[in-house]
């Protein structure tokens, strides 16, 4: 098997032997050069080709929001942003890159042994990512203008993501007309992240947006997302959905979990139920779908060509829980057909 050739990009020279070093301790992954800003990157691309690169957003000469922007449409390479905590990293997502990851305490060896563990995963994950989608999930159709008709206070719409899963989102929710049954939405994305996810999507579609806790009631025309560190369930009371968030064990290796809010909407929507999943690595929300479609709920895959990681839709798929496969840009129209 062929090394996944990856270079790291970033001024401090502290922080990319961090990286370097922590990537190489993978028998499958070589760290072919480093950079320490986007021109000296850009070089290194044309001389070393990696399959990968890790890239600082706050840089001297060009940050790296404006270096994927800019540059990388030239090159097809899965890009990973390191960045502290900031709304940065979702506009380098819309720039294109496939994932990102908070940078660690330095100081702290257990931070750092997290951080290197996390970033070789979203590595092995960003070798097989379909980089002209992310680079182009922005780019959705006008606004559905019909929800289908009226969809009673009874109907719930759950929605699974994991790589690639933001701009996804953002682009499908876009697509979608306001008065659409309440949403409740698994990212797998860290803490404080989500809220500044949902306080985007908030900002930038027809939605009322919201970070969820625990007790609140699901509205029609409202998206919750799951905090990035706790699991999502929603409980019928009153004809009426309820969420609770609460911390837990990672279940198929997340906290959120896709099937944890999946097998919840299945039990108490059944038939009412909507079940989305999208680009993502691994397995998270098959099983999930499986329960809901068994229970009568109508259920959608995002489809290959579409997906940044065709990860979670084809296990759902090939487990035969979903009900239809359809590109991104296409599911809006799809799903408001269902309702």
């Amino acid at each position: 098997m062929r090394k996944i050739k990856v270079l790291v990009v970033d001024d401090s020279l502290v922080f990319r032997e961090v990286l370097s070093r922590g990537l190489m301790l993978d028998s499958n992954i070589e760290v072919v050069a480093k950079a320490v800003d986007p021109y000296d990157a850009r070089d290194k691309i044309l001389e070393f080709e990696p399959d990968v690169m890790t890239c600082d957003i706050e840089m001297p000469k060009m940050n790296g929001i404006e270096f994927i922007r800019r540059l990388l449409p030239q090159y097809s390479i899965p890009v990973i942003v390191i960045s502290t905590i900031s709304n940065a990293v979702f506009d380098a997502l819309n720039a294109g890159a496939v994932d990102f990851l908070v940078k660690p305490d330095i100081r702290t060896p257990q931070s750092i042994e997290d951080f290197i563990r996390e970033l070789i995963s979203k590595v092995k994950t960003a070798a097989k990512a379909n980089v002209l989608q992310q680079r182009t999930a922005s780019s959705q159709p006008s606004v559905v203008t019909s929800g289908g008709g009226e969809a009673s206070d009874q109907r719930l719409i759950a929605i699974g993501a994991s790589t690639g899963g933001t701009e996804a989102i953002y682009s499908l929710l876009k697509a979608l007309p306001p008065e659409m049954p309440g949403i409740v939405i698994v990212q797998h994305i860290p803490p404080v992240f989500s809220r500044m996810f949902a306080e985007r999507l908030n900002q930038f579609t027809p939605f009322q947006v919201r970070e969820a806790s625990s007790g609140l009631y699901v509205q029609r025309g409202h998206v919750y997302i799951a905090p990035g560190d706790q699991h999502m369930k929603v409980k019928k009371l009153g004809g009426r959905y309820k969420l609770e968030c609460f911390q837990g064990a990672k279940v198929n290796g997340h906290c959120p979990s896709v099937d944890v809010l999946f097998d919840s909407v299945a039990k108490e929507a059944g038939a009412d139920g909507f079940g989305l999943i999208l680009t993502g690595m691994g397995y998270d929300g098959a099983k999930g779908l499986m329960s809901m479609r068994r229970r009568g709920a109508r259920t959608l895959g995002q489809n290959e060509a579409s997906s940044v990681v065709y990860g979670m839709p084809k296990a759902a798929f090939e487990l035969g829980a979903v009900e239809k496969q359809v590109p991104l840009e296409q599911m809006a129209r799809v799903l408001c057909g269902m309702l």
